[in-house]
């Protein structure tokens, strides 16, 4: 029996780009993946399709998965010998209860690593501006707990240590208990006149903060209803923040963003959107399901002269396919072409030359090998369909948890077919809240999917004539410039 292996791993404060090298590679190759609410979800679309994800947090019967079932869970699955990665938010080893898991799994002679992460008391001030240490500001740091298992939740510190030793201060999830720590930090030493800052959703577009003091904070955060998950930093650091503000300084910072998809892998335009500044979740995730070959097309195989490969993908699922039901590939006389210079590789990989579908002649027996959405049809030509693509429901919940944390305030539909899955797909089957569609601004890129999105009852607020996806962001920043300073 294969030997399983566990793997805990930080996914970082929130962006997904800070994950480390290692975590990434050991999301790849998981088999399964416990993670946590705090874990971004987006960085699950990087598990391969078969990987079984478990979430660690509210179940669908609303109860949360208690650390003893989670260290139970754990163990199990590696002695199924599977590979499983146990995803928590910032880094396993800052309250992250790390410790427990890995003595669960030393306990029963399972084999583990742990693999860093970058913890959010010191992401999240550098999104907001301020680094935790600088020569005149502040040459000590320390991360502290704001709960702790008590019946009152509130931790029994060495206040007057943190008060008078220790520059600068980040409390992990502390805005229940605001009142007693700036309380007790003035108590015993602490200037009330002190900078504080609340950090919530570090490192996300929907970052917001809160400045005050010691004296006020508390009072602030209640007027505002200020919330978890949040970083409460105590410290005179703060007052470079107005200097150093650069990630709400762009141009998107605070868009949130539903994108409409219809391809298997995140789109150009959401990292284009994201490296704005921009939140972007993209619906639905699809995947791609292998379908039986057609054993009648492979049987003529010798009779085509010339055969059109529409994806890289595609050319190892053919010849797969060929190879299971004892089809001799040199049978295969015709010419080979690509749609792509992808394409044209993978079928060079195999030792097979190949051209891009523009040089090839328009008359003689065509096969098309490709998905079932690949979009190319001739009525003289055979299809040869590979494979068809099918939304990966497993990733629902994780979407539907996503939208629940967000508050978008823009709809992008870039096609046609875009539009149609997301009322097919989100709004009639109650994915996709009707309400959001009503109150976000909804933009389609180019008159036709306008057209269509209205035929599929799909409100527009406005249309990008040009539907590039510089003419897409370029309008997000026009419409940001016009909404008045807060």
């Amino acid at each position: 029996m294969k030997k399983g292996k566990a793997c805990l791993v930080g996914a970082g404060p929130g962006d997904v780009q800070l994950i480390t090298v290692k975590g990434m590679e050991a999301i790849k190759k998981a088999e399964v993946i416990l993670y946590d609410r705090l874990a971004n979800p987006k960085l699950l679309e990087f598990a391969a399709e078969n990987c079984e994800l478990i979430y660690c947090g509210k179940l669908p019967d609303r109860h949360v998965l208690r650390q003893e079932m989670i260290n139970d869970l754990l163990v199990e699955k590696v002695l199924e010998g599977k590979l499983v990665v146990r995803l928590k938010g910032g880094d396993p080893g800052v309250f992250g209860r790390v410790g427990e898991e890995a003595a669960a799994l030393a306990g029963n002679g399972l084999s583990f690593e742990i693999v860093p992460g970058i913890t959010s008391g010191i992401a999240a001030p550098l999104y907001a501006g301020i680094p935790v240490t600088h020569r005149e500001f502040g040459e000590s740091f320390a991360v502290v707990t704001a709960h702790d298992k008590s019946a009152d939740g509130q931790p029994k510190l060495d206040w007057k240590g943190l008060a008078r030793g220790i520059d600068t201060i980040a409390f992990y999830m502390g805005i229940s208990n605001l009142p007693y720590i700036c309380n007790n930090l003035v108590k015993h030493g602490k200037p009330s006149e002190t900078p504080v800052i609340l950090i919530q959703w570090g490192t996300f577009s929907r970052q917001k903060t809160l400045e005050g003091t010691l004296a006020d904070i508390a009072e602030k955060a209640r007027k505002e209803n200020f919330t978890n998950p949040a970083i409460t930093l105590v410290g005179d650091i703060i007052s470079l923040r107005r200097k150093l503000d650069w990630f709400e300084k762009k141009p998107l910072f605070g868009k949130q963003i539903l994108l409409a998809r219809t391809g298997t892998t995140p789109s150009k335009l959401a990292m284009e959107l994201t490296e704005q500044g921009a939140d972007v979740i993209e619906y639905p995730k699809w995947k791609k399901v292998r379908v039986p070959a057609n054993l009648e097309v492979l049987d003529s195989i010798s009779e085509y002269e010339a055969i059109l490969f529409t994806s890289p993908e595609c050319v190892d699922d053919f010849f797969k396919s060929a190879f299971q039901v004892g089809i001799d590939i040199r049978k295969i006389r015709a010419d080979l072409y690509g749609c792509s210079v992808k394409s044209v590789r993978a079928l060079n990989e195999k030792g097979l030359s190949a051209q891009l579908e523009q040089c090839m002649p328009l008359a003689g027996k065509l096969l098309i090998v490709g998905d079932s959405d690949s979009g190319i049809f001739s009525k003289d030509a055979d299809r040869f369909v590979t494979s068809r693509t099918v939304i990966d429901e497993q990733f629902i919940p994780i979407f539907e948890r996503m939208l629940e944390e967000a508050s978008i305030n823009t709809v992008i539909v870039p096609s046609s077919r875009a539009a149609k899955t997301l009322i097919e797909e989100g709004v009639l089957k109650e994915r996709v809240p009707q309400q959001l569609l009503t109150k976000a601004e909804v933009i389609c890129m180019g008159e036709q999917t306008a057209w269509a999105a209205e035929a599929f009852g799909l409100q527009t607020d406005s249309v990008i004539k040009a539907p590039t996806n510089a003419a897409v962001i370029d309008h997000l920043k026009e419409k940001k410039l016009e909404l008045p300073a807060i």
